[in-house]
């Protein structure tokens, strides 16, 4: 009865597990919200559309295209598209989707996508916080083939309130009046970010990177360069306890899972960490210490000599 009992109680815990692995919408929306707040304001797409857009093609995060490809949009290839593609059935068999690096890049693209798209040029007639008339322009327009997705966007966003991020101080500040002018691009070539923000950008294995200068900080950089706190954290290997210091380098983009074909192997100097090498080599930190057979924590000694690819 006692061994029953234990596996009864061994097999809850695993269920519990497999659930909770699962994100909510409530957790999403945490997750995202602030995304699509900025979004709103760089292209005028109301934030609440962003994100019940994203709950609904993406199932909160959970979809295989989702964890596959950080495509949370549904956004298929089309004949623009230069990326990565991942194949799914969808209308049709085996069709191509946009895969993305990350996540941030895939809200990007989807803003994009419909800024550019002359079919929802209609849709910026409308008021930012009219959210009905956006969810119902979206399906006038093409962008969904359900015949109910409008009213399905409209249960989302009353449900979870998600109207409140589309308030009067998130709406984006036009830059001109005329209907011609364009929101900014989010990737900016090194020269426009060095003459726009007075930062020399650097590249390593193909990562763009800044080094910091005195009284830099996470949060500084995160606004400087309109990203999310989490992802300088999750690009550079570093916790939100993590301080910097002058003359570091700080990645813009996700890190590689090796170095480039230049560097196959890093020969250890004195005082050098398993993540300083990381850094210096635009290597993830769990990609170089699952290559090397190593523990994050373990000390390096002078001379070892390190796989990089």
């Amino acid at each position: 009865m006692k061994n029953l009992r234990s596996i009864f109680i061994s097999l809850t815990l695993i269920f519990a597990y497999s659930v909770s692995a699962q994100m909510s919408s409530n957790e999403y929306i945490e997750l995202y919200k602030e995304l699509a707040i900025k979004e709103m304001k760089r292209t005028g797409i109301p934030a609440s559309i962003t994100l019940a857009q994203a709950l609904l093609e993406s199932g909160n995060g959970n979809s295989d295209l989702a964890k596959t490809a950080n495509n949370h949009f549904g956004i298929k290839c089309h004949s623009s598209w230069t990326g990565k593609k991942v194949y799914k059935d969808d209308d049709a068999k085996n069709e191509c989707f946009r895969k993305y690096p990350t996540v941030y890049e895939s809200y990007i693209d989807h803003s994009d996508f419909i800024v550019k798209g002359q079919r929802y040029a209609f849709l910026f007639e409308y008021e930012s916080t009219d959210y009905k008339k956006w969810a119902h322009g979206l399906k006038k327009a093409g962008y969904a083939t359900s015949s109910t997705y409008a009213t399905r966007l409209i249960e989302i966003i009353e449900r979870y309130e998600l109207f409140k991020y589309d308030s009067e101080t998130n709406k984006p500040i036009p830059e001109s009046d005329s209907k011609e002018s364009k929101p900014k691009k989010h990737r900016m070539s090194k020269e426009d970010y060095a003459v726009q923000l007075g930062r020399t950008i650097e590249t390593e294995n193909g990562v763009m990177y800044i080094v910091t200068k005195t009284n830099d900080t996470y949060s500084k950089l995160t606004d400087e360069f309109q990203m999310l706190r989490f992802e300088l954290y999750k690009y550079n290997d570093v916790t939100k306890a993590s301080q910097l210091k002058a003359g570091e380098r700080v990645y813009l983009q996700p890190k590689r899972n090796k170095a480039d074909k230049t560097h196959t192997t890093h020969t250890v100097k004195m005082g050098e960490t398993l993540y300083d090498i990381s850094q210096m080599y635009a290597i993830k930190l769990k990609k170089l210490i699952k290559r090397n057979h190593l523990q994050e924590n373990l000390e390096l000694n002078e001379g070892q000599v390190l796989k990089l690819r």
